[in-house]
C-alpha cells in the first residue's frame, strides 16, 4: 500500500490538520528561521500531523503524535540553495504535537505561500508513488490533485541523497514526499517541476528537507 497526499480544498491558515501554507503551529520560545545565505526570513511550507498514540507505525512515520513543520527561502529564489538538506536555505522540525501555538509572522520576507491548502491521506493499492498515482488519477486534471506521499519508500528524480541525523549520524526515516503546489498560488519553487522530500529522526526530534527536479 501506498499513502498519496491529495489536495482538499482551502484551509484555515492556522488549521491543525496537514496543510501547505498558512501559519506555523510551534511551541514555546520558537525563533522564526532565517537563511544562511541571504539571512531573509525562510518561507513557511508545510505543517504535517504525524498521527497520536504511542508506537510508530510500519512506516515509521505515525504514531508519534508529532509535527513536521517545513519552511525554505524563496527572497531570491536560485540564489539560495534551499534544494540542500544541510546548506541553510531551509529547515524542517519535529515538534511534540501538545502545546503548539500560532507562530508569530515576520513583517519582512516572503514567508508565507499565496494560499493555503488541506491535505487529506489515501491509501492505494500499489508498490510506490508512480504507480499509485497511475492508479488513483485517471487523467491529467486528477493527476494534479495528487500532491505527494506520506511514508512509504521516496521516488527519488536524481537518486538517493536522505540524509543522515546530525545528532546520531544514522540514516533519517523517510516521512514524506511532496509536489511544488496545486496551482500558482499554493506553490513553492522546487526548480520547477520538482519534488520536496522529508526526513526525520524521532529518536533525536530532528527533521530534514530537500528537493530534486
Amino acid at each position: 500500500m501506498t499513502t498519496l497526499l491529495i489536495h482538499a480544498g482551502e484551509a484555515g491558515a492556522e488549521g491543525p490538520g496537514p496543510r501547505t501554507g498558512g501559519v506555523p503551529l510551534v511551541p514555546p520560545g520558537f525563533a522564526w528561521p532565517t537563511c544562511r545565505a541571504c539571512g531573509g526570513a525562510l518561507l513557511f511550507l508545510l505543517h504535517l500531523p504525524l498521527g497520536a498514540g504511542t508506537g510508530a507505525g510500519e512506516d515509521g512515520v505515525r504514531g508519534r503524535g508529532d509535527v513536521v513543520s517545513v519552511f525554505l527561502c524563496q527572497n531570491d529564489p536560485g540564489m539560495c540553495d534551499d534544494w540542500d538538506a544541510t546548506a541553510g536555505a531551509n529547515r524542517a522540525y519535529l515538534f511534540a504535537a501538545a502545546g503548539l501555538a500560532p507562530a508569530a509572522v515576520p513583517e519582512r520576507g516572503e514567508t508565507r505561500l499565496g494560499a493555503v491548502s488541506a491535505l487529506r491521506a489515501e491509501e492505494v493499492a500499489a508498490a510506490g508513488f508512480p504507480e499509485a498515482l497511475d492508479a488513483w488519477a485517471d487523467d491529467d486534471a486528477a493527476s494534479l490533485l495528487v500532491r505527494g506521499q506520506l511514508g512509504g519508500a521516496p521516488a527519488w528524480i536524481q537518486g538517493d541523497e536522505t540524509p543522515h541525523c546530525p545528532g546520531c549520524a544514522t540514516r533519517m526515516a523517510f516521512t514524506a514526499q511532496l509536489e511544488e503546489g496545486y496551482d500558482f498560488s499554493t506553490s513553492a519553487n522546487f526548480g520547477g517541476g520538482g519534488i520536496g522530500y522529508v526526513f526525520h529522526c524521532a529518536d533525536c526530534r530532528d527533521a530534514a528537507f530537500l528537493w530534486q527536479r
